[in-house]
């Protein structure tokens, strides 16, 4: 029939009318969305690339000269090219479980010639580089790099016991700055590293916990 032939058309161009009002309706929306799609991509187009940066490492915390360097005493840092120090740490295990030839602060980049070792005791084959903390610091104001000196054990608290010699002439490899190597109120003196044969290093390292040291200049 004529009437119900229509039918199908009516209802087809009615929503077409419809999409059609819908997508006049949201037109500005849809444009602006659009223009602000097409800025962002002009804006990462025209953008720089992040500048370039390399790895190295740096001390994790404040440290005295002569302490030992450890896994956590030391950080990986992100820093540009141009302020990379020379000789810059870039493997912590250039570094990790050697003294420090001097103070840090923390943050502070390391480099190859902030620790001790075989660089400075290459002239002292049989050697190991010790921290050692001598009990009168006004003694260790008149020592240099390179004196050569004995070193005498007394007992700690001064009560009965005999002083000792534990080393002979042995050299003097870095005498860090005053102020810089205090390790509290029970820890008096002043740091020195010294070029300690290598089969007396281990007694050297422990009497420096347990003894007050003299250094005695050697003949």
């Amino acid at each position: 029939m004529p009437g119900t032939s229509r039918a199908p058309l009516a209802a087809l161009t009615h929503a077409v009318r419809r999409l059609r009002r819908r997508v006049l309706l949201h037109r500005r929306p849809l444009a602006a969305l659009a223009a602000a799609g097409a800025v962002l991509l002009v804006v990462q187009a025209t953008s720089p690339a992040p500048a370039p940066t390399v790895t190295v490492w740096a001390a994790a915390r404040s440290l005295p000269g002569g302490a030992l360097l450890t896994g956590s005493s030391v950080h990986p840092v992100r820093v540009p090219p141009a302020l990379v120090p020379e000789g810059a740490v870039r493997d912590p295990g250039v570094v990790v479980g050697r003294p420090l030839a001097a103070p840090v602060t923390e943050g502070e980049l390391l480099t190859d010639l902030r620790v001790l070792g075989p660089g400075l005791s290459a002239a002292y084959p049989g050697s190991t580089a010790v921290p050692v903390r001598f009990a009168d610091a006004e003694v260790v104001d008149l020592l240099r790099p390179g004196d050569r000196v004995d070193v005498v054990s007394a007992p700690a608290d001064g009560r009965g016991g005999q002083a000792r010699v534990l080393v002979t002439d042995v050299a003097v490899v870095a005498v860090p700055e005053a102020g810089n190597t205090a390790a509290g109120p029970g820890s008096p003196g002043r740091l020195v590293v010294l070029a300690v044969p290598d089969e007396a290093s281990s007694d050297v390292a422990a009497a420096t916990a347990t003894s007050l040291l003299i250094p005695v200049w050697s003949d």
